[in-house]
């Protein structure tokens, strides 16, 4: 359970470097997509992680 507390605070602060690189350079920028599919790594992550509780 504590990690999927850690990945949720991952996410959390993953999904508001997102924001903050989206209102600096915009949706089209590399950095941006970079960050998303981060993101998205973190949340599938999390999402395998609470389907085996």
């Amino acid at each position: 359970m504590r990690e999927i507390k850690q990945i949720k605070d991952q996410i959390e602060q993953n999904r508001q470097h997102l924001r903050r690189l989206v209102e600096r350079h915009g949706m089209h920028d590399d950095k941006v997509l970079k960050q998303s599919m981060l993101l998205d790594e973190l949340i599938n992550k999390y999402t395998r992680l609470i389907e085996k509780y």
